[in-house]
């Protein structure tokens, strides 16, 4: 049963992830995923399980920063899982030569019910444009 409830922790977790990505901060952004996650992200290989997940985005952290707003399109809730589409659009900042380009993408999120807490179980983005 989709309760406000439910709704409204699953949208307070899309955007702590959206600050902790714009704070580039790894631990912040593994905290929100389940131990079996999987990030699907666009033109890098999949990152199944919590161990490749951080190795991601310490790898993106290290060679990017990130200024996105995210726009939650969509929250489908049933039972102990769920799943959210959005839409992020900002800008990202390569450290190696400090330039910044628009960035624009769609997401796809799917959340499980661990303990009382939602998390992030699958994450999939790719460019809109």
């Amino acid at each position: 049963m989709e309760t406000t409830t439910e709704r409204s922790a699953i949208e307070k977790l899309i955007f702590s992830y959206q600050d902790a990505l714009n704070a580039s901060d790894v631990d912040k952004v593994i905290a929100l995923y389940t131990k079996n996650s999987s990030l699907i992200a666009n033109a890098a290989p999949t990152a199944d399980g919590l161990d490749a997940v951080k190795g991601t985005y310490q790898y993106v952290f290290d060679n990017f920063s990130y200024t996105l707003q995210f726009s939650i399109i969509e929250i489908v809730v049933n039972g102990n899982t769920a799943f959210a589409r959005s839409t992020s659009k900002g800008s990202f900042v390569i450290k190696a030569n400090g330039q910044t380009l628009a960035d624009e993408n769609r997401e796809l999120f799917v959340f499980e019910n661990e303990n009382g807490q939602w998390k992030i179980a699958r994450y999939m983005y790719n460019k809109s444009k």
